[in-house]
């Protein structure tokens, strides 16, 4: 259960609740069962996740520079909070009890589109950062010349007497920008769905939300990255579930988290 809500107020009518640490099991588990009252809509929304992850490939794999799937594949974890718009609709529609479409679902893009396009933004210009942080990385450690093929690249990598010092870097670098993005985005979308707000004060409710609740967040924001990357793995195909089920289990932390 929730813990009483924090006497902090953001002089606007919301507080900042305090949730038990291993409180994000119960948002999967409601976010489950929202998943499973409107499959066909959770479904859909996977799928098209999966052919888009598909294009990005093959499209990079056709310019040449397969090394950038990783980091542009990552991108999904900055970007997916925007995308799961439409999802964090459908579970405050169920939660109000009102009819559910795919065409409703839509509408969570439309309900204060101009503060979500901000945010979007705002992940947008990380994402990129990240991009280009990695592409100067890779760049630095392993040269202008070294262009292996797919097939060939992580073998030709654990031959590099750099790799480790790229790894540490690289991830320092990528643990810094995706720390940020959770912290600004972890209620801050839904927020924006559910009420009319400006896109600083929901990022500064979500950055709030999660310094008053580290242990819990941490463990949420755990529970994200391992589902969303074994999701990967098997050339997107687990986006399918992994994504309806992160985003509505998502709508039921911002509602845990803000009163």
């Amino acid at each position: 259960m929730a813990e009483e809500a924090s006497p902090a107020v953001l002089a606007r009518p919301w507080r900042i609740r305090h949730v038990a640490t291993d409180r994000p099991w119960v948002w999967l588990t409601l976010g489950w069962r929202d998943l499973m009252a409107h499959r066909a809509i959770g479904f859909a929304y996977g799928a098209v996740l999966v052919l888009f992850g598909w294009l990005l490939a093959l499209l990079l794999f056709d310019t040449g520079i397969a090394w950038a799937i990783l980091p542009a594949t990552s991108g999904f974890f900055m970007l997916a909070p925007l995308a799961a718009a439409g999802l964090y609709e459908v579970s405050r529609r169920h939660a109000a009890g009102e009819p559910v479409t795919l065409a409703d679902a839509v509408q969570g893009f439309r309900r204060n589109g101009t503060q979500l396009s901000l945010v979007g933004a705002i992940l947008l210009l990380l994402h990129l950062v990240w991009v280009r942080v990695a592409g100067l990385l890779f760049a630095l450690f392993f040269g202008l010349n070294f262009a292996p093929t797919l097939a060939d690249l992580p073998l030709a990598m654990l031959r590099s007497d750099d790799l480790l010092a790229f790894l540490v870097i690289g991830t320092g670098f990528g643990f810094v920008l995706a720390a940020a993005t959770f912290a600004i985005a972890a209620v801050s979308i839904p927020m924006l769905v559910d009420r009319e707000v400006s896109c600083l004060e929901a990022v500064t409710v979500s950055i709030q939300a999660v310094m008053e609740n580290p242990r819990p967040m941490a463990l949420w924001a755990g529970l994200v990255v391992l589902f969303t990357g074994l999701a990967l793995v098997p050339f997107f195909l687990g986006l399918v579930i992994a994504m309806p089920l992160i985003g509505h289990a998502t709508w039921h932390a911002y509602k845990d988290l803000v009163s």
